[in-house]
């Protein structure tokens, strides 16, 4: 049987490239809760097929000072920022095909200084609203784990939704032409 690969966005327009392609995928919903529901569900229904492994494509505001708009980070660990116990550090899988990077994750749209500098106090370089919830659902699964972060945004006080609106389909077509060239497979 061929490895079946589920490709995952929280937002269609994160998507758009990929939906003009023709090329299969899930919108789960932007937030922790969305994506986990969405996830699990898929799964298990894709379960039957020979599922091997969950690929996420999307964005995430740059909070740590390397992070650059015009590159895609492979995410190496993600972190939860809003949740008031200690939660744990999980790891994601694959060998990296492009440059490393945290995720922070959290349902709220990080849009200020303050909360910037407490996800780079995390030791964050990016932040978004559902990693952490599909690398804890693959965990608990054990269904292999790729995330593919671009930067939409600084994630600072200059930041608002309408900006994220404005740049989100260019931001598509980034990690459209990325999977083209690193991730031709999911293309197929």
């Amino acid at each position: 049987m061929a490895e079946q690969t589920l490709l995952v966005f929280a937002h269609g327009d994160e998507a758009a490239a990929f939906a003009e392609a023709g090329v299969p995928h899930l919108i789960t919903g932007v937030g922790k809760i969305n994506a986990a529901l969405e996830l699990t569900h898929a799964i298990a229904a894709a379960r039957l097929g020979g599922l091997e492994r969950v690929v996420v494509l999307g964005t995430a505001g740059a909070v740590g000072g390397s992070a650059r708009l015009d590159s895609v980070y492979q995410i190496a660990a993600a972190v939860q920022h809003d949740f008031s116990l200690p939660s744990q550090r999980l790891e994601l899988a694959g060998d990296p095909i492009a440059e490393t990077a945290v995720i922070a994750t959290g349902d709220v749209f990080v849009q200020s200084d303050e909360q910037r500098a407490a996800l780079a106090a995390l030791g964050a370089t990016l932040v978004d609203m559902e990693t952490y919830a599909y690398a804890s659902v693959c965990a608990r699964l054990g269904v292999p784990l790729q995330v593919f972060k671009t930067p939409s945004d600084f994630a600072d006080s200059s930041t608002t939704m309408d900006e994220w609106d404005g740049v989100v389909v260019s931001k598509s077509r980034q990690l459209f032409e990325f999977a083209e060239d690193r991730l031709p497979e999911l293309l197929a």
